[in-house]
């Protein structure tokens, strides 16, 4: 079973998504589990601040050292083998192969930013440094679900299918999928195929092929 720890500002921005569809559908067959810390509790003073301003000055405040380690290590006293993820633009570009070898037996901790960013001395007990690509958001929850989505999804029993994750785009590098149709054949002068009626299972596996594109 692989489980998410979340660790957030933000709980309510993530929790709904994770209780519906595909993602309630693994949890309901003990397939993940998805669990939350609010990185408030570990913040410092009468406040709880959990930011401030960076060195050297600059707009914005960052992420302090001390409640993102408590919080981390508030896990990892549980179960010391967590590996931590952070969504972060020094990362890997997250893609379909880096998801498919995430291993899925396993415990995440993922660290959701905000602010301007993170004291640079947190990244030394990240063990996946994520990056979604060249944009920037304003908190980590969002690129929290889209890792957590494109993993579990992955898992065998997730998905309705035998093969639905692996016939399908990026299932083998940048191939692209082919086209599909379903009922009406034909709707507002645009026609379903006709390979695709004849029930020739060899043509379509052969227009199939010839219909998958490369990025």
């Amino acid at each position: 079973m692989i489980k998410f720890t979340i660790i957030t500002l933000f709980r309510e921005a993530i929790e709904p998504y994770l209780k519906t569809s595909m993602m309630w559908k693994a949890v309901d067959k003990g397939l993940a589990e998805f669990d939350f810390v609010n990185l408030r509790d570990f913040g410092l003073g009468p406040h709880k601040s959990v930011d401030d301003t960076p060195y050297g000055g600059g707009d914005g405040m960052l992420l302090r050292c001390e409640p993102v380690f408590t919080a981390i290590e508030s896990v990892k006293a549980k179960d010391p083998e967590a590996k931590v993820i952070l969504p972060t633009p020094v990362g890997e570009i997250w893609n379909q192969k880096l998801a498919k070898e995430l291993p899925i037996d396993a415990h995440y901790i993922i660290l959701c930013p905000h602010y301007e960013g993170y004291d640079e001395r947190i990244l030394s007990i990240v063990d996946y440094k994520i990056s979604l690509g060249k944009y920037v958001l304003t908190g980590g929850e969002l690129p929290a679900l889209i890792i957590i989505d494109s993993v579990v999804r992955l898992i065998p029993g997730v998905l309705g299918g035998e093969t639905s994750a692996e016939i399908e785009s990026f299932s083998d590098g940048d191939n692209l999928e082919y086209p599909q149709y379903t009922k009406p054949a034909e709707f507002r002068g645009m026609e379903v195929p006709e390979i695709l009626l004849s029930g020739n299972h060899g043509e379509i596996d052969r227009w199939r092929k010839e219909h998958s594109g490369k990025l």
